[in-house]
């Protein structure tokens, strides 16, 4: 007698082990820990651009606010690496709750570069300088859809991110000044400062209304944000 074909695994189930592969991976890529504190393209930073002089701040007046609610309820400060694997698989649940939570809650990015990817620093100089020209999400975008070409190459990786800035249409002139500006890399210096002075020790790291949050599920992280969106 003919053996029956197994039965497709159900759809349901599929998503549900894969959120479960990304928790489980966002766990130990924080729990690992560490901070990037040298940019690899840039020089030496004086006193006056290795930390904020002001002291830590979770949001600054520059942070990337990804929404920007007319009412707004509460904020949530992501703390990223671009060539962070668990940063790129929380995308998708991120854009979700972007779009159940966006019009309550302001999203924040910022960067915090982690020591064992060659280039995170090199990524982050170039979503900055994308972003001077108003082109921040659409090259963080690129880089998270790109990262398995890129990632976790030795030699830099800076003519492949160029070559992003060209498709986006940037100013080409406008983005290798920004790359090679001093200030660009002293903003991103701030941010992964500001991260370190506040308890953060890998990627993806989030505040929630100050408080830096311990997720185990996603149905832990939407009912926090529940909560704080009411």
């Amino acid at each position: 007698m003919t053996q029956a074909p197994p039965r497709p695994q159900p759809v349901a189930d599929t998503a549900k082990r894969v959120r479960a592969i990304v928790w489980i991976l966002i766990a130990a890529v924080v729990a690992a820990g560490g901070i990037w504190f040298a940019v690899s393209t840039a020089t030496k930073p004086s006193p006056s651009t290795s930390a904020p002089l002001d002291g830590p701040q979770l949001i600054r007046e520059d942070s990337h606010r990804i929404t920007t609610p007319a009412t707004e309820k509460a904020q949530l400060v992501e703390f990223l690496d671009f060539e962070c694997e668990s940063c790129r698989a929380a995308v998708p649940l991120v854009e979700e709750l972007k779009k159940e939570y966006g019009d309550r809650i302001t999203f924040v990015h910022r960067y915090f570069p982690l020591p064992g990817h060659r280039n995170s620093g090199t990524a982050a100089l170039a979503v900055e300088a994308a972003a001077q020209q108003g082109k921040y999400e659409a090259m963080a975008a690129k880089l998270f859809e790109t990262q398995p070409q890129w990632g976790e190459k030795q030699d830099s990786q800076a003519a492949t991110f160029r070559s992003y800035a060209e498709e986006l249409g940037l100013d080409m002139a406008q983005y290798d000044a920004a790359v090679a500006d001093t200030k660009t890399e002293a903003r991103i210096r701030k941010d992964a400062s500001d991260g370190r002075a506040l308890g953060v020790t890998g990627t993806p790291t989030f505040f929630l209304n100050g408080k830096k949050l311990t997720l185990d599920t996603e149905e832990q992280f939407r009912q926090l944000l529940d909560e704080a969106a009411k």
